[in-house]
């Protein structure tokens, strides 16, 4: 099936053009900006951008998603996607910008050493205020395998993050600072029939806003599973040694509405343009001022829960460090999480884990150290109980209770990454082993399938009626034109696996690498008692394509 577009593109061009034994750091890598296959149509949450290449921290392929205005600014171009290969021979940084007609290289020098607040302040004051831009901190300039590439959200700020897999450190390799599109272009792509899919896109929409976990998220943010997830037993708390937590209630978004309702924060927010769900927010500090937007459940269950810090605006202040910075908010609480255990700082301390965030921010010897990442820091404290897969930190949802995304995080391409397969809400035992190879499979080929349509996950809770499925298949029939049926549009998102799986393959990864660290299987929940006891060989079968 020859069509592709965002993450599976990445993967047909890595296949094609990058070799899997690459080192990820080193000239032969490339760095793969790319929109969607529905791009350019109103398709609901159809905004989002890919951006991939072989990752330094997991040495797997990888492919990281964002919100922003990026995705859009660069389809205006007339630009499906665009490609940064080779090294430069000498140390000069760049900052691209990219206009209708023209592509720029721009010294870069007097922005090095800036993170990303005051890069993207200094950016729009020289470019204009309507622009958009992807760019990197100190921690990308560094090479910290755990860096990310941030996007300017709808309000100009880099809040929105390509965040998984240190795609920043790729960026900061190829010696660029920045990407600048300077103004949105006309480009518009063809449609090959209007009527059928906005007629289609109307009712898939209004189903997607009419299901109960859309309306959860639009009231209360992600933030909403905190509360949720404790109450099955699934947050991961202190290092992933508990399922819950006594402090959830303070962390949780129900707290965070109270707490912005008089700060006048935002608790509506689109993370790009098009999106209709909104589940992002303004979280302002105490004083009512700006501190941070995408305050996500994941930033808040891992540096909250999983450190036992209770302080949601310390929280809050260390999601803001890290887009600052340009680290994932993920592997660093789940830093921060094996740090606590090694006893470099105690458990719950707020103010201790800003520490450590600051001591990344300034590049101690420490500071690198746990900027490379939980897998990196764990060894080097010397803890035992390292929450990661194939290299990268896991998500805030415990696979001892919640069995079908913790295959997953094992079998998953992309290392431990929940957005490649989360299956919490869906009907059953979450803590069942039997029939979750085969949920958490076809939850993976969904996911895939959004990410190269260029949707967020999130517009996939309406394929809890198969009609609707059918409805966006419709939509890309429309669209590209032929007929498609659901069963040639999952086959959008298995070949997508595939081909991510043959990169791993002639990488060097094989079945052996699909597996959890052995505490998860070793070490119940004491709560529950639960263990991931889903068998290798079941493992092994769980992506037979």
């Amino acid at each position: 099936m020859e069509l592709f577009g965002g993450r599976a593109l990445i993967a047909k061009i890595l296949n094609d053009e990058v070799d899997p034994k690459c080192d990820a750091l080193g000239k032969e890598n490339k760095l793969i900006f790319c929109v969607g296959l529905l791009a350019d149509t109103p398709a609901p949450c159809s905004g989002r951008l890919s951006v991939g290449g072989k990752s330094p921290l997991t040495g797997t392929i990888k492919e990281a998603n964002a919100g922003g205005t990026f995705a859009q600014y660069l389809f205006s171009l007339g630009l499906k996607a665009f490609i940064i290969e080779d090294q430069p021979a000498d140390d000069d940084w760049h900052i691209v910008v990219l206009g209708e007609d023209s592509v720029e290289f721009l010294p870069a020098e007097k922005y090095l050493g800036m993170n990303n607040y005051e890069l993207v302040a200094c950016l729009q004051q020289e470019f204009g205020a309507k622009i958009s831009i992807a760019s990197i901190g100190c921690a990308g300039e560094r090479g910290y395998r755990n860096s990310t590439v941030q996007i300017t959200d709808p309000d100009g700020k880099p809040a929105r993050a390509a965040a998984r897999g240190g795609l920043g450190a790729v960026m900061g390799s190829k010696k660029i600072k920045a990407f600048v599109i300077k103004e949105k272009g006309n480009y518009r792509g063809e449609m090959l029939d209007k009527t059928a899919f906005a007629v289609r896109n109307k009712t898939y929409s209004k189903a997607l806003l009419g299901n109960h976990v859309v309306g959860g998220l639009r009231a209360l943010g992600t933030a909403v599973l905190v509360n949720v997830t404790n109450g099955m037993g699934i947050l991961t708390t202190k290092n992933f040694s508990k399922g819950t937590f006594e402090h959830a209630e303070a962390i949780s978004g129900e707290h965070i509405a109270e707490l912005q309702g008089d700060r006048n924060g935002v608790m509506v927010h689109a993370c790009h343009p098009g999106c209709i769900i909104k589940c992002s927010q303004i979280y302002n500090d105490a004083d009512g001022n700006y501190l941070t937007s995408g305050f996500e459940y994941e930033t808040i269950g891992l540096v909250g829960a999983n450190c036992e810090i209770k302080d949601i605006d310390a929280i809050a202040r260390i999601d803001r460090m890290c887009d600052d910075l340009g680290i994932d908010t993920m592997d660093a609480g789940c830093t921060i999480g094996v740090a606590m255990e090694a006893g470099e700082i105690p458990w719950g301390d707020g103010e201790a884990a800003i520490q450590l965030v600051q001591e990344m921010i300034d590049g101690t010897e420490r500071g690198r150290i746990l900027g490379n990442g939980t897998e990196t820091a764990g060894k080097h404290f010397g803890v035992k109980r390292i929450p990661t897969a194939k290299g990268q930190a896991l998500a805030a949802y415990d696979p001892r209770g919640l069995k079908g995304t913790g295959v997953t995080y094992a079998t998953s391409p992309m290392g431990g990454d929940h957005t490649c397969g989360n299956v919490i809400g869906m009907p059953g035992d979450p803590a069942d082993k039997e029939g979750k190879v085969e949920l958490s499979r076809n939850a993976q080929v969904a996911m895939a399938l959004m990410d190269s349509l260029g949707m967020c996950i999130f517009a996939s809770f309406a394929f809890e009626n198969p009609e609707n499925i059918q409805l966006l298949a419709e939509m890309v029939g429309a669209k590209y034109g032929g007929d498609w049926d659901i069963e040639k549009l999952m086959g959008l998102g298995v070949q997508c696996l595939s081909l991510e799986k043959n990169f791993n393959r002639l990488a060097g990864f094989t079945e052996k690498d699909d597996r959890l660290p052995a505490f998860f299987s070793e070490e119940a929940l004491p709560e529950s008692g639960n263990v991931f006891d889903v068998p290798n060989e079941e493992l092994d079968a769980a992506l037979p394509f």
